[in-house]
C-alpha cells in the first residue's frame, strides 16, 4: 500500500512537472494560483458589486468646477432663465467681467470668423453665406438695428438662442462669449473700437 502511495504521488509529480514545461521562454509555465502572478485589474470608478453603478459619489448639486486660472467665474451657473423676462433682465443688469483691449477684441474676432460670419457676416451687416448662398433671412445688422442692443441681451443669446439663431453655449465658453461680444461691440461702432481713434476692422 504504501509503495503504491509512493509511485502515485511520484507519477503525478512527473506529471505535473512535464505539464510545468514549455518551450515559449516567455511562458511562467503552470499557475496554480494565477492571482499571485498578476493582480486583477480594478477599474477606477466602478463598484464591483454593482457593476451598473459608478462607485464614486456625483458632486452635490451647485458645486462650481475648479479653475487653475482663477477663473472660476467662466464655472459659475448663468443666473438668468431662458425667458423674454430674463433676456430683458440680463440687458439691464448683466455686464462683461473682461475689460476691453486689443487682445479680447482678436480673441473675439478670431471666434467671431469661426462661429458667427457665415450668419451674420464679415462686418456684422448679416450678409453671411448662409444668407446670401443659403436663402436664409438675414439677420440685423449690428451697425443698425442692433446698434444700440445691450452687451446682457447679446450674452442671453448667446446662451439660449433667439428666434432662428440657435445656442452656442456647448461651442462658446462664458469668457469666450464675452470675447465675441467685445467684437460686437466694435462692429456696432463702424468697426472702432469704443473710446479709440483708429479702425480695429479693415
Amino acid at each position: 500500500m504504501k509503495k503504491s502511495f509512493l509511485k502515485l504521488n511520484a507519477i503525478a509529480g512527473a506529471v505535473l512537472l512535464l505539464a510545468s514545461c514549455s518551450h515559449d521562454p516567455n511562458s511562467p509555465g503552470v499557475e496554480y494560483m494565477p492571482d499571485m502572478y498578476r493582480s486583477p485589474a480594478v477599474e477606477a470608478y466602478i463598484d464591483y458589486d454593482n457593476i451598473e453603478e459608478s462607485s464614486t459619489r456625483k458632486p452635490v448639486d451647485g458645486t462650481i468646477k475648479y479653475s487653475k486660472e482663477g477663473k472660476a467665474w467662466i464655472n459659475m451657473p448663468y443666473a438668468y432663465p431662458a425667458t423674454t423676462e430674463g433676456y430683458e433682465l440680463a440687458g439691464s443688469e448683466l455686464m462683461s467681467p473682461l475689460a476691453m483691449d486689443e487682445m479680447t477684441v482678436a480673441k473675439g474676432q478670431d471666434l467671431y470668423t469661426k462661429f458667427c460670419m457665415h450668419c451674420h457676416g464679415e462686418t456684422g451687416m448679416g450678409d453671411g453665406a448662409v444668407v446670401t448662398n443659403g436663402g436664409f433671412p438675414p439677420p440685423p445688422a449690428y451697425n443698425g438695428a442692433l446698434k444700440n442692443l445691450p452687451e446682457g441681451k447679446m450674452f442671453h443669446t448667446i446662451t439660449y438662442g433667439k428666434g432662428v439663431m440657435g445656442s452656442h453655449a456647448s461651442q462658446l465658453n462664458k469668457e469666450e462669449r464675452w470675447q465675441v461680444i467685445q467684437y460686437i461691440k466694435v462692429l456696432q461702432n463702424d468697426g472702432e473700437m469704443p473710446g479709440a481713434t483708429t479702425s480695429v476692422v479693415e
